[in-house]
């Protein structure tokens, strides 16, 4: 599986620090249309290993990097390039719309 998990201890170094783009998923396990897009941000996480790297980040575990990147909805997912975020999607989608909203980094 490719995808990362995070939590506020090693944020700093397996997002902020990535040579490559990074796909944030904010959720949580109660949350309904966060296990919608699970399986879609899975396949992209594999389909797309060289070009992005796909984290997931329980804000009910880590509230503290959730709190910095004031996240008040889920799912959300930030793309961070170089430490920043470049890109915010909000709300379940299906796959080929996260595609379409990665197209800048995964095209």
């Amino acid at each position: 599986m490719a995808t990362v998990t995070a939590t506020d201890a090693n944020f700093d170094e397996v997002v902020l620090k990535s040579d490559k783009p990074v796909l944030v998923d904010f959720w949580a396990a109660w949350c309904g249309p966060c296990r919608q897009i699970a399986p879609s941000l899975d396949a992209i996480s594999e389909e797309q290993a060289e070009k992005i790297t796909v984290v997931k980040l329980n804000i009910d575990e880590n509230p503290a990097t959730a709190a910095k990147y004031g996240i008040m909805s889920i799912p959300t997912m930030s793309v961070y390039q170089d430490g920043e975020v470049v890109k915010t999607i909000v709300g379940a989608k299906p796959k080929a719309a996260i595609e379409k909203d990665l197209a800048d980094f995964i095209g």
